[in-house]
């Protein structure tokens, strides 16, 4: 099967059709943007993608010996046929599979594999295309690919590479296969902007002789790059990261689309890339990050990360029970909940909604408080809510909460470590010094979910609010401490 020579070769009718796919995927990252119609927004993306799917089957007949616009069905390739019917199953059994077993603890190392699913896809097409460019009709009958299709492919394989190996590296940090805290390499700054300049070089170069160390040389390099580009990031800095990828997949697929002449391709991944990038961006902003570190990959590489900060500090603390959170709670007007990974770990959501149902009875008014890199990645703790049915209207994200700390009689903290740490506004040394945080010390009383004063978070720093006088820490899995409280409050 040969794919046509130029999009011009492509009919009205599939054009319109990957039109229609691309204004679904539209509507469906808009949909995702509010938990309220995510839902909304997922249909919407199946629909686009099936539509996608479909279309192309039908125009590329790759089933058929003739390929586009070839002749009925009953010359159909049935070993073809099957091949591609079967690689379509096995992916829709393994994705079924996955979504219905996944943990939404697990959620975000999911994704991040899933990026380097991309990455490698686009990986391999370009392989394909590379040495066998004739069957994708990049290349003149002597086999000279176009100079246009080397520039896309050259860049489609170095993007999709940097994607897959730094997705690995992600998936590996987010799982605990491999230390969250920054590995930083002697002259790493040196090493990356020489390895990115020397793929720049050789994707150039590639233009003007496709020999084959050139391509397998970009390939290598690139793979090594998305190792060295996500190693010295800090696990505090994973939100960020996983969304960053996200947007290299979606250029990669996008510079394959080109390479495919497949326009569903291009607009997919345009709007998976731009979307990422914005995102990343509106991320780094609300963490006082410098976007370019992002992507130099310099974000959460200093000393101070690489420390760690230490293990947790001897100083005194205060003690609580159930009964005395239940109590304190009670007695309130307003109860602002700030949940993290803590509470994804224990799966407490719904014990954490049972609860404001019987503060709300006392006429205690409740609100839950949204840091943007809560868990471990993008929407992570807006997704744990809603799956616990948790109004849309009494959940804020950082910025329209924060001034709220100050009137509220008590901040429930369960799971949320890093992003309440005083010390990112204060002790400059921190690993996470200006990242803007919540101000749960600002309330009256603190009540701070953790399992025990031994561990850290995430970023590996002691949180200095336990040691505040209005701070009183309930030591426990957060499920079972949040279900002693709905007891004493029932």
């Amino acid at each position: 099967m040969t794919l046509p020579d130029a999009a011009a070769a492509t009919p009205a009718w599939v054009l319109l059709a990957y039109l229609v796919a691309g204004v679904c995927f539209i509507l469906a990252l808009r949909g995702l943007s509010s938990p309220e119609s995510s839902r909304r927004g997922n249909r919407f993306g199946m629909f686009g993608m099936a539509l996608a799917l479909i279309t192309t089957l039908v125009h590329y007949r790759p089933f058929l010996p003739g390929g586009p616009g070839a002749g009925l069905l009953d010359n159909i390739d049935w070993a073809t046929a099957g091949q591609i019917l079967g690689a379509i199953a096995v992916g829709a059994v393994i994705g079924l599979v996955t979504a219905r077993r996944i943990a939404m603890t697990a959620m975000p190392q999911l994704v991040a594999a899933f990026h380097s699913l991309v990455g490698m896809a686009a990986v391999l097409v370009g392989a394909a295309a590379f040495l066998n460019p004739l069957a994708f009709g990049i290349a003149e009958p002597d086999g000279l690919i176009h100079i246009s299709s080397r520039i896309e492919m050259g860049l489609g394989v170095a993007i999709g590479a940097i994607t897959f190996s730094g997705s690995v590296i992600a998936f590996l940090k987010l799982n605990g296969n491999m230390s969250g805290k920054p590995i930083l390499l002697p002259m790493r700054h040196f090493i990356n902007l020489g390895t990115l300049a020397a793929i720049l070089g050789l994707v150039g170069y590639f233009t003007q002789d496709q020999s084959q160390w050139i391509f397998w040389t970009i390939t290598a390099l690139s793979f090594a790059i998305g190792f060295l580009l996500i190693i010295p990031i800090g696990g505090a800095d994973m939100p960020v990261v996983v969304s960053m990828l996200n947007s290299y997949s979606g250029w990669a697929a996008a510079a394959m689309g080109f390479t495919l002449h497949n326009s569903a391709m291009i607009i997919t991944g345009a709007l998976v890339g731009s979307s990422g990038a914005i995102l990343s961006y509106i991320m780094c902003r609300a963490m006082n990050r410098s976007f370019i570190s992002v992507i130099a990959g310099g974000f959460g590489g200093d000393a101070a990360a690489a420390s760690g900060g230490g293990a947790a500090i001897d100083r005194p603390w205060k003690r609580g029970s159930a009964e005395d959170a239940a109590f304190l709670m009670k007695q309130a007007e307003l109860v602002i909940i700030a949940p993290g990974y803590g509470m994804a770990v224990a799966q407490a959501q719904h014990a954490l909604r049972e609860m404001t149902d019987l503060l709300k009875e006392e006429g205690v008014e409740v609100k839950f408080a949204i840091h943007p890199v809560a868990g471990r990645m993008p929407g992570h703790m807006n997704v744990l809510l809603a799956e616990a049915n948790v109004p849309y209207d009494e959940v804020f994200e950082l910025e329209d909460i924060n001034a709220e700390f100050s009137r509220a009689d008590v901040a429930f903290v369960i799971g949320a470590n890093d992003v309440t740490n005083p010390a990112a506004k204060t002790d400059k040394s921190s690993p996470i010094y200006g990242m803007p945080v919540l101000d749960v010390e600002k309330a009256k009383t603190v009540l701070f979910v953790k399992r025990s004063m031994g561990g850290v978070g995430y970023a590996g720093v002691d949180n200095e609010l336990f040691y505040r006088d209005n701070t009183m820490m309930l030591l426990a899995d957060a499920k079972k401490m949040v279900e002693e409280i709905v007891k004493s409050l029932g």
